[in-house]
């Protein structure tokens, strides 16, 4: 899969945000695209990937000859008039130009150059292999923050309402305490339930705007706290089951990492057959054209001027063969078949690895479902006891501190579900990344 390919589907006009970054409302799929395009160790990624891209070609494996041209131009002066063995008396000015075209190329190499296009291809799958797991990392960094962000905002609304209920029950009192019916010891307790709540809820706001940088972080974006996003996604979210046993059939193919220690191992099989070619005879081919114009000029002599042209030619082929180098070669190709067997070792050892994680997501997700499950009607009976606990505190027939009881234990139970709901989704997205599933959501092959 090119990259180039992959990150098509990051278009930014195709998901409303607008020209400076700030977004008035934002689902979980729009910041996991906009993060696809901005987030920076996606574009580096990309830059990376682009290079192996290039280097990519039968020239850079040597296939074919180079030529290359070479001008030499030269000036001497030999002064001869107190050498009487000269044909040439006198100052003599010689001037030359030499330029050279020549070529060579490599027409046997123990199969080098081909070995090393092979290497090639699959330094460029490994780029892009590597780019495709930052995809991954990054979608799933940017839906965990997404989904933390929901659940701060959803904390936040459940203490502002519990606020804006000790707020009324707060002015109540004040009230009642000012014709001289109320009691003073439950004015001040609801008073202090009150400034407790509008801490608990201030405390939660900051939460809840530090989550959104983190978010905004991944998806380098312009968060503006005035004016913070609609998060439309909700914590309802209906998952596929995924089945351990067709999950663990498919890590080979499915899984990134894998996938991409595989190449590691490959790469390192083609560097052993690499070192092999240096156990083979090379043979070369070298050419070229010399063409050399001379001009000769006596300075006491004007009269006397001698012009000269040289046209040279060569060709020839070039055999060697390294009879004994201190079994360079051969070590060299022993310790690749080393580096062979712990590469194969790696990846026996992360498949392992990968496999036991799996089934610990796996059994992981379905615990988190059940606490899930039995907390929401935990939830629901702590709410009923809280609304009945105000009814009967409004007829008279429940004390004040009781009262207060039974609405911490409704406010614990809301915050520690949504916990509950956050792991759940959590669990299930390392799970999803795990099976290899979660960028195919985002990305066409």
């Amino acid at each position: 899969m090119k990259l180039s390919l992959i990150l098509f589907l990051t278009l930014c006009t195709s998901y409303g945000f607008t020209q400076d970054n700030k977004l008035d409302t934002l689902s979980a799929k729009n910041a996991v695209f906009i993060a696809l395009e901005k987030n920076y160790a996606v574009q580096i990624s990309k830059a990376q990937s682009a290079i192996n891209v290039k280097n990519n070609t039968w020239s850079e494996a040597g296939l074919y000859p180079t030529i290359a041209l070479n001008v030499g131009v030269n000036t001497n002066i030999q002064d001869n008039s107190n050498n009487p063995f000269t044909f040439t008396p006198g100052v003599i000015l010689s001037t030359s130009l030499s330029p050279n075209l020549s070529l060579n190329m490599n027409l046997f190499s123990g199969m080098a150059v081909r070995i090393s296009k092979n290497r090639l291809d699959q330094l460029e799958q490994q780029s892009n292999g590597n780019a495709l797991l930052v995809i991954e990392s990054t979608i799933l960094d940017v839906l965990k923050s997404y989904y933390s962000a929901v659940v701060q905002r959803d904390r936040l609304l459940v203490l502002e309402v519990l606020k804006k209920n000790a707020l009324d029950r707060f002015k109540y009192y004040d009230r009642k305490q000012d014709i001289g019916t109320g009691s003073s010891l439950e004015e001040l307790q609801f008073k202090n339930l009150y400034y407790s709540d509008s801490i608990n809820a201030l405390v939660q706001k900051t939460s809840y705007e530090n989550s959104l940088r983190n978010l905004y972080l991944l998806m380098n974006a312009t968060l503006t706290i005035e004016s913070l996003p609609y998060l439309s996604d909700s914590l309802s979210i209906n998952f596929p089951l995924i089945n351990y046993q067709e999950a663990l059939a498919e890590l080979p193919n499915s899984n990134q990492e894998l996938k991409n220690q595989y190449i590691a191992l490959e790469l390192q099989r083609t560097n052993t057959a690499f070192q092999k070619s240096f156990l083979y005879p090379t043979l070369s081919l070298q050419g070229g054209f010399t063409p050399s114009k001379s001009w000769f000029r006596d300075l006491n002599d004007p009269s006397l001027q001698i012009n000269t042209e040289v046209l040279l030619y060569n060709a020839g082929l070039n055999l060697r063969y390294n009879l004994f180098n201190n079994w360079k070669n051969k070590r060299a190709v022993e310790t690749s078949k080393i580096q062979e067997s712990i590469s194969q070792m790696t990846y026996d050892r992360i498949r392992k690895s990968i496999e036991t994680t799996l089934s610990s997501l796996i059994n992981s997700y379905k615990g988190s479902a059940q606490i899930v499950d039995i907390s929401s009607r935990n939830l629901n009976y702590a709410k009923k006891a809280w609304e009945l606990a105000e009814t009967r505190f409004n007829l008279g027939t429940l004390n004040s501190v009781d009262l207060v009881n039974f609405k911490n234990s409704y406010q614990n139970q809301t915050l520690q579900h949504f916990e509950f709901i956050y792991t759940k989704i959590s669990t299930y997205l390392e799970l999803y990344k795990l099976s290899g599933k979660l960028r195919l959501d985002y990305i066409n092959p």
